[in-house]
């Protein structure tokens, strides 16, 4: 079986969740019998191919995935979207609502989220499939909590934030409810996707945030994630975000927006947080930092390594073949 991958043409000029899964998936499919090629617009073979993947519903890309059907291939996009009757009016909902309809499966990363999609874009449910985010086997390996701790001098209690430095990730609205806690240092991870946000996040943090760009999938992450006192995730919505399952693989106690499928992961074993609502996070970060320890999460992991979430893709393809 040979599946072509494409998404938007900017989608790796920052990378997020939904360019870690498109990798994930073309690294792990292989190990399912599934011959995975990344889209190559000056060579494109798309007919070497018995299905097209498209990644994500950006302004523009249902001209792509209908030039994919009039090939006669059969097509699945991954939506990852989060779309409620409240949130409708700020998406291009018929042009979304379009590139779904067209697309022969739709994959979410939630039944939560297939649902909520279904019922708002007015689409048969049965074209929708779960298949579950993941995390690499390697955060299933328990990191050690001090190497992290001793080579960025953080002595006293620490929160984690792993993301792109964007106004969906909320960072801002969380280094304005830290300052009640100023013993706490706030770390910061990951590549600033809005420029402007992140200087305002920066400047309002001040001396309290430790921001470290971007780090890769090492042992020094690993660390960071062990070590943390509370791993902090007060996105506006999450579907859910790949950090809070690395995070809960280390065992870090999570503290994550109630707005998306994150529910869905975690149950009971993480705390959740409305966004929208800076008193309502700052009364939802004081009783977690209350009650949180370091390496006291109780998520069992196994079920989301990528080796496994794959089998539920490989039978998507099945399915249109």
């Amino acid at each position: 079986m040979k599946v072509l991958f494409s998404t938007y043409p900017m989608a790796f000029h920052t990378p997020g969740g939904g360019e870690v899964q498109l990798l994930a998936y073309h690294k792990h499919l292989p190990l399912h019998d599934v011959d995975v090629t990344l889209f190559n617009q000056w060579e494109p073979r798309f007919l070497e191919h018995d299905i097209v993947h498209f990644f994500s519903c950006m302004g523009g890309s249902a001209h792509f995935c209908l030039f994919a059907r009039r090939l006669g291939l059969p097509l699945v996009v991954s939506a990852s979207l989060w779309i409620t009757e409240a949130t409708r009016h700020l998406y291009p909902i018929d042009e979304i609502r379009y590139q779904l309809e067209i697309a022969d499966r739709v994959v979410t990363n939630s039944d939560i989220e297939s649902d909520t999609l279904a019922r708002v874009l007015d689409l048969p449910r049965e074209k929708f499939r779960t298949v579950y985010n993941g995390i690499d086997e390697f955060f299933l390996t328990q990191g050690n909590p001090s190497t992290f701790r001793e080579q960025h001098r953080l002595d006293g209690r620490f929160v984690l934030n792993v993301g792109n430095i964007e106004s969906r990730k909320n960072q801002l609205s969380l280094v304005r409810v830290m300052k009640a806690h100023p013993d706490v240092k706030l770390v910061l991870i990951g590549q600033q996707r809005d420029p402007e946000y992140s200087q305002a996040v920066l400047a309002e943090g001040g001396d309290q945030v430790m921001y470290l760009g971007p780090m890769p999938h090492n042992e020094l992450l690993l660390s960071a994630y062990a070590g943390c006192d509370l791993f902090c995730l007060p996105s506006t919505l999450e579907t859910p975000g790949l950090a809070a399952l690395e995070a809960a693989a280390q065992r870090a106690p999570l503290l994550i927006t109630s707005e998306g499928s994150c529910q869905e992961y975690f149950g009971e074993h993480a705390q959740y947080v409305a966004p929208g609502d800076d008193a309502v996070l700052a009364a939802a970060l004081g009783e977690s930092l209350s009650k949180a320890k370091p390496g006291a999460g109780t998520f069992d992991p196994s079920p989301f390594t990528w080796a496994r979430t794959t089998e539920a893709l490989r039978d998507v393809y099945r399915e249109l073949l």
